[in-house]
């Protein structure tokens, strides 16, 4: 394990992490809201912090290994998450505790949207501001924004790439070098979030929420600047403009590059897990409008269209925006609604979830199972887009599938038995695992009123769910310790 090398690269890119704060800086200025003594103590403690840890491994230019990715990844999201905490720790406005302001901080830098902070339209706008900005260099991630100046840095970047980068096939690259690839991702996604900004803008939002709003859409975080999410504009003109971007966003980042290179849209129709994600949210809209208009839940078809439709994208891609109280809807609708966060959104997207190509391998392989009892010596070869899957991939996604559901398992009981009840703590962990935010019960509206245990188990629920289980979990056997 090359030690001093990480570290290196930890100090390195939590000075640049602290360079972060300045647009909350300028805010705090702008808007003269009492709070630029807090972004500036805050940015001088992340850079000191910084600086003390890379100046005694600053000669230390060993590449990384793949091993060496995985610890770095892993522990630069602590450092980053508790890193990130500062600012809502300093902050009198709003008053959070250190539990809370490390909530507060995974839940943004995680693209989660599970907040602790409650009166959002009293609150300073640089500290609003600097929640919308956790979530949006959360999103594509902020290693592979490293990644895209590792040159400058002296390290190779692909064992990081490799760790961050969402999804079970990892080594698709999109240009033959990978600062290249990340530049390319950053570039889709900055361009992704002026034009969102600027529809937001045209259909009546103000600069300022316009561009916070489309800092959590693109990033698929669903934090806002409103308590009452986008449902404060009243306007169906935004939630379809919302719509439109967290379906973007939901994507493989892969095939905007492919049809943004290549000016065409058929990297679209031929990819068969976009299909599938389509089809899902498709098929879940359907059910949710139609149960929302024949339980009266709304009197006007119109109505349901707009609730259901909005609800279903939002949490079926995991952004975590709402326009409606969806925890209290009638019958199953609540339950089916988190159920699908379970699949989130593309691998190479910015959505949480298990992934749809995961969903849709564990389909296939269940359908092979199946006609393999019919002819027991067949072979069926499991394919994805006409090409045969290797079993190494398929083994794979058996194996995230088993370490999700007992992860899942071992934190729903532990918050159980912290006192909360079986509701809350099963949704408590599916939308802070899948990077929802809004769950069931004590948790709908926010996680206030949870103990300070179950935020801790949560932060790192939605850690787990970030880094996709195995590259927070590899760290906890003995195996990758041992030379």
């Amino acid at each position: 394990m090359h030690w001093l090398s990480i570290q290196r690269l930890l100090g390195l890119l939590l000075m640049l992490f602290s360079v972060t704060l300045l647009p909350p800086v300028v805010v705090a200025w702008f808007y003269q809201d009492g709070q630029l003594p807090v972004f500036l103590s805050g940015m001088a403690a992340v850079l000191m912090g910084g600086a003390m840890v890379w100046l005694p491994a600053r000669r230390f230019r060993d590449e990384l290994r793949v091993r060496d990715g995985f610890l770095f990844v892993t522990l630069f999201w602590v450092v980053l998450g508790l890193a990130g905490a500062l600012p809502f720790a300093i902050a009198t406005t709003p008053h959070l505790s250190p539990t809370d302001a490390v909530f507060e901080s995974f839940s943004g830098l995680t693209t989660t949207g599970a907040t602790v902070i409650t009166g959002l339209d009293d609150l300073p706008p640089s500290i609003l501001f600097y929640r919308q900005q956790l979530q949006w260099l959360g999103g594509m991630g902020i290693i592979v924004l490293a990644v895209a100046i590792m040159p400058m840095l002296g390290v190779g970047g692909m064992q990081l790439y490799r760790a961050e980068t969402p999804g079970p096939i990892k080594d698709n690259k999109l240009t033959p070098r990978i600062t290249e690839t990340a530049k390319a991702l950053w570039y889709i996604y900055l361009s992704l979030t002026i034009v969102c900004a600027l529809g937001y803008w045209a259909a009546g939002m103000s600069v300022f929420d316009a561009i916070s709003h489309s800092f959590s859409t693109i990033a698929i975080g669903g934090f806002s600047t409103h308590d009452q999410s986008i449902g404060y504009f009243q306007s169906s003109a935004i939630e379809m403009i919302a719509v439109v971007f967290m379906l973007l966003s939901g994507m493989n980042f892969a095939l905007h590059f492919m049809a943004w290179r290549s000016l065409s849209i058929r990297y679209y129709w031929r990819d068969s897990e976009l299909r599938v994600y389509l089809a899902v949210l498709a098929s879940v809209t359907m059910i949710t409008v139609g149960y929302l208009y024949y339980t009266d839940t709304f009197i006007f078809f119109n109505d349901a269209l707009h609730a259901g439709l909005f609800q279903a994208v939002s949490i079926g891609t995991t952004t975590g925006f709402t326009t409606e109280d969806y925890f209290i809807w009638p019958g199953f609708l609540p339950v089916l609604l988190l159920f699908v966060s379970f699949i989130g959104g593309c691998a190479g997207s910015t959505g949480g979830g298990m992934k749809v190509i995961r969903f849709l391998l564990v389909l296939k392989q269940g359908r092979r199972e199946i006609v393999r009892l019919i002819h027991p010596n067949a072979q069926i070869p499991v394919k994805v887009g006409g090409k045969p899957m290797p079993d190494r991939v398929v083994t794979a996604v058996w194996g995230f599938f088993a370490a999700y559901v007992g992860s899942f398992v071992v934190i729903m009981l532990f918050l159980m038995a912290t006192g909360l009840d079986q509701i809350t703590a099963f949704s408590a962990v599916a939308a802070c695992m899948n990077n929802l935010g809004p769950g069931l019960g004590g948790v709908g509206a926010n996680y206030v009123e949870i103990n300070d245990a179950a935020k801790w188990a949560l932060s790192f629920a939605m850690m787990l769910g970030r880094l996709e289980i195995f590259t927070l979990l590899i760290l906890f056997t003995g195996a990758f310790w041992r030379r």
